[in-house]
């Protein structure tokens, strides 16, 4: 199923590239928006990851606190 559907997509290197080149000549002329797009890049990637760890210590906490209170349970 998953190689059905990425054989039909088209490719999407071409955007890459002018997202490239305009934002180095964004940053030679002088222009902030480069900076803006690093920036804009940078909390694409990072969000994902900070959700995924938040959602992982909250999952631990739980599953920690189950497992104290089994064995408090089963030593009295």
């Amino acid at each position: 199923m998953v190689l059905l559907v990425t054989s039909n997509m088209p490719s999407a290197s071409a955007q890459c590239a002018m997202c490239t080149v305009s934002a180095e000549q964004s940053v030679k002329n002088g222009n902030t928006q480069g900076k803006g797009l690093n920036t804009g890049i940078i909390y694409l990637l990072a969000i994902p990851y900070l959700l995924i760890t938040g959602m992982g210590i909250l999952w631990y906490v739980k599953f920690r606190k189950k497992n104290t209170d089994q064995v408090f349970n089963i030593s009295e």
